[in-house]
């Protein structure tokens, strides 16, 4: 296990370095004259290149990264261009609201997911096909009409919740909960369909294995046989799948952000990718990163757990 997760431990390494090598170059190639951005069109062509030299930009690519690589590897990961707040603390004061939105939505999608597609492949009929059409019509229906639709409905119409804004979970649980109950659901939808087709087709695989008529001829009860034996089988597809929705909804986050007014890494990331806010971006693409690299870590640790032949491979 100690060598799996060694093993785990380098690939993401490898990938985060890449990540972020492939992410400072396009930054620099599309970035434009960001000093002119900063001081504005009435700036003369000296305060411009003063400002260019005070930033590094008149350096190397290969210097103005191998830098920033340098402090970013010591933790530094240097001051917004436009704010001048360092770019830490601009993460990290909002990267628990967009953790709060994603993790939601993920245990949302899994606790769903699995329900609908096991009462799917155990049922079949009337049930798989209800099911299937239900989870074609998340697929077909864009994130941000769904986030909309709740929006109108649950906010504006009922008066259920309010339409934007956020509470913290430090300051009331009750107006946090009401705060993320919406932009979790507009976010766990697109998911759920597809999870649960995914569960659903890796269960009716499971169901159809020798080893599961052994156990109906034991005398075991179908919730047994399926809920501790099927399951267990069945999860390494889904469990992959559902690292994989993860991943999307951080990028979803955005979106939805956006549209509820909640102070997360999606305003932050709009904001400095528009302004061409390299120190910024960079920061939240390796927070990104670093983010997704854990969650494939636990995602094979428990496929590891689950199927013992995942960490021999």
């Amino acid at each position: 296990m100690i060598k799996f997760i060694v093993r785990r431990l380098i690939s993401g390494a490898v990938l985060l370095f890449l990540i972020s090598t492939i992410s400072y170059v396009l930054l620099y190639l599309g970035g434009g004259d960001i000093a002119r951005r900063i001081l504005g069109q009435t700036a003369t062509a000296q305060t411009v290149a003063d400002k260019a030299h005070v930033l590094g930009l008149d350096r190397p690519l290969f210097v103005q990264y191998s830098d920033w690589l340098s402090h970013a590897l010591s933790g530094n990961l240097g001051e917004s261009w436009f704010t001048g707040q360092p770019v830490t603390i601009a993460i990290t004061s909002r990267v628990a609201v967009t953790l709060s939105l994603v993790l939601g939505a993920t245990l949302l999608t899994a606790v769903i997911s699995i329900a609908l597609g096991v009462w799917a492949a155990v049922r079949r009929g009337w049930v798989d096909r209800v099911v299937q059409f239900i989870s074609v019509l998340g697929f077909a229906v864009p994130g941000f009409l769904i986030a909309l639709g709740l929006v109108i409905v649950f906010a504006l119409n009922l008066r259920w919740f309010k339409p934007t804004g956020y509470v913290n979970l430090t300051d009331s649980f009750p107006g946090w909960l009401a705060t993320v109950t919406l932009p979790v659901i507009a976010l766990a939808v697109g998911g759920i369909a597809g999870v649960a087709q995914q569960v659903r087709g890796s269960v009716i695989d499971a169901l159809r294995q020798d080893y599961v008529r052994t156990l109906r001829s034991r005398g075991l009860s179908q919730n047994r046989v399926v809920f501790k034996h099927v399951l267990r089988n069945a999860g390494g597809p889904a469990l992959a799948v559902l690292s994989l929705q993860f991943v999307g909804l951080l990028g979803g986050a955005v979106i939805v952000e956006q549209i509820f007014a909640i102070p997360g890494l999606g305003q932050v990331a709009v904001t400095a990718t528009s302004q061409g806010d390299i120190p910024l971006v960079m920061g939240l693409v390796l927070a990104t990163a670093i983010i997704v690299v854990i969650v494939n870590l636990v995602i094979d640790l428990l496929q590891g757990w689950l199927n013992p032949k995942v960490r021999l491979s």
